[in-house]
């Protein structure tokens, strides 16, 4: 697969098949190897732990209190693969390695039924090398599935409005949106497609002709997108009512409106430019993709012309970057929905122009960058073996995790040498895809098992045993959910949704009421109410100190909390976390 030889159809067919095969290996090196690691991983997990010991998974939970930060889908899914493995450390990673998998099938085939078998393994290999997608696949985090939902809605549309009529996709699109929103809200988002698709779909309102694709029928798509909603907001609902406690309430009210319509109109995290995603998001998350386009600008905008379909996919990517560049709060995963529709612009450009002299340029540049990278990996690994001193003094804290890792990136940058001169003959595409896959293999196999020990508060709450005596309880003051996913213990928490203070007072009463009461804190929190140079020190974990108070910590006294309020957690399966 050089610049000048192009592909046949056998042929892109049968490369097709083995890279698919490769992703989805890679996708699943790794499994079990790692624990779920913060911020995100340790709270899914635990979520999904609570539905299956507990059977309720209506309201997800945290620690027996109400989680109304996101939609359950995922939460759902991550604890049906818990129900069936039965092992954490197992299951937490295959909501978003199968939903990955999806999308890539989705792109495939979307590829070969628009335009050929070229198109579509040049897609495969945009998503192979991006580093994005292998990123969210093989992360325990919604993004992977609710990408998974909008592509599939994405996908239903077009079979429907460019490749059709078929009604059937069409509604499946539908359905697929309503589940997205059930997972992260933004489920909606093929929505945007009907702008492009109502321009240049074939047989637009009005048209005559058997196969008309726009007839009143479509209005019914809103109706099935309801009706899936309406399986999970109904119960959800009902429920609400029927019971009609504060806690329930709150959690209504903040599932529906805060985090949906107020989180975007005024958001309070993650507060970035107008521009975040141009100028600094999609040139490191979609590298090289940004780069592509604009050296290939004239064919692209040649294609465009006579292409309507790929008028359609892009203009679409385009809306949804505009989508969430107009919200104040902005974070690199908001845009990954777009890019399975982007890598079959990539793919349709690349398959036109990879012989232009505009392409060959990059052909000879980009390897230069990834042998830079590759030396620069060889590099840092190097000084973390043979002279740690030179590291910056934020990366010196974490001189006991790298010290695990300094020859294997010493071997991993050779590696990555070695792949881009066996290879410097193949197309770059090929090349940069290799590549990826043996960073993925690295990672998986040789840096998570690394890691892992630096990532989880396991010693500490093996510590934790040994410092409590028998018969204690144990509260948990500014926590991570990491804590009550590796405790086997009963564990009594203060509202994680409460703002420290308030938390504190309620501890402070806590351990008053009782003897042999004791909290695990950070040493960071501001306390008030406690004297931390009493505390029993536990050693340190995510670069913070964390002691136990117990009630020779007390201080004398105490502001009453507003409302007391405790949650009390018991893990009920026993190994779900060796």
């Amino acid at each position: 697969m050089t610049l000048s030889n192009p592909l046949s159809e056998p042929s892109a067919r049968r490369h097709t098949f083995w890279w698919l095969l490769a992703l989805i290996v890679v996708l699943l090196l790794g499994v079990g190897l790692r624990y779920p690691w913060p911020a995100d991983e340790p709270r899914f997990a635990q979520i999904a732990r609570e539905m299956v010991e507990s059977g309720q998974w209506l309201f997800p939970t945290r620690g027996g209190e109400y989680y109304p930060d996101k939609p359950p889908v995922f939460m759902w899914i991550s604890a049906a693969f818990f129900a069936l493995i039965g092992h954490l450390k197992v299951s937490f990673l295959l909501p978003s390695i199968f939903a990955a998998i999806g999308t890539l099938l989705l792109v495939h085939d979307l590829g070969k039924r628009l335009w050929n078998e070229q198109v579509a393994f040049w897609a495969v290999l945009v998503l192979a090398f991006t580093p994005q997608f292998l990123l969210q696949g093989k992360a325990a985090q919604i993004d992977a599935l609710v990408t998974f939902w909008i592509t599939l809605g994405c996908y239903g549309l077009v079979r429907h409005f460019i490749t059709g009529p078929h009604w059937r996709w069409y509604f499946v699109s539908w359905v697929a949106m309503g589940l997205g929103i059930m997972t992260k809200g933004v489920g909606f988002l093929p929505l945007l497609m009907l702008l492009p698709l109502a321009l240049w779909a074939k047989n637009p309102l009005g048209a005559c002709g058997v196969d008309k694709v726009w007839r009143w029928r479509a209005a019914a798509g809103l109706l099935v997108l309801l009706l899936t909603v309406a399986c999970w907001l109904g119960p959800m609902l009902w429920q609400v009512h029927a019971q009609g406690t504060d806690d329930l309430l709150a959690y209504r009210n903040n599932i529906l409106f805060r985090q949906t319509a107020e989180r975007y109109a005024n958001a309070w995290g993650h507060i970035k430019p107008w521009h975040y995603f141009l100028t600094q998001a999609m040139p490191l998350v979609w590298f090289p993709l940004p780069f592509v386009l604009l050296a290939l600008i004239k064919p692209l905008v040649a294609l465009l012309r006579t292409d309507a379909k790929l008028r359609v996919l892009l203009v679409w990517v385009a809306l949804v970057v505009v989508f969430f560049s107009i919200s104040k709060g902005k974070r690199e995963v908001y845009i990954f929905p777009a890019l399975p529709m982007l890598a079959l612009v990539v793919a349709v450009l690349w398959n036109s122009a990879r012989a232009s002299r505009p392409a060959r340029v990059l052909a000879a540049v980009l390897p230069w960058i990834l042998g830079l990278v590759a030396v620069g990996i060889s590099a840092l690994g190097a000084v973390i073996q043979w002279a740690p001193h030179k590291l910056s003094a934020r990366l010196q804290d974490y001189s006991e995790l790298l010290d695990t890792l300094g020859l294997p990136l010493v071997g991993l940058g050779v590696v990555l040498l070695v792949l881009l001169v066996a290879l410097r003959r193949r197309d770059l595409f090929v090349r940069m895809a290799v590549n990826s896959l043996a960073i993925w293999v690295f990672v998986s196999l040789v840096a998570w098992p690394r890691v892992d020990p630096h990532r989880t508060p396991q010693q500490i709450m093996v510590d934790v045993e040994e410092h409590l005596p028998a018969g204690a309880e144990l509260g948990l003051l500014q926590f991570k959910e990491q804590f009550l996913l590796f405790s086997q213990r009963k564990l009594t928490h203060f509202s994680y949704l409460s703002p420290l203070s308030e938390q504190e007072r309620r501890a402070w009463a806590w351990v008053h009421e009782a003897p042999n009461r004791f909290v695990l804190t950070p040493t960071d929190a501001e306390l008030a109410c406690f004297d931390v140079t009493r505390a029993i020190s536990l050693g340190e974990a995510h670069r913070r100190e964390w002691v136990l108070l117990g009630t020779d910590s007390l201080s004398a006294t105490c502001a009453p909390p507003l409302r007391d309020k405790r949650f009390v957690y018991q893990p009920r399966l026993e190994g779900v976390l060796p």
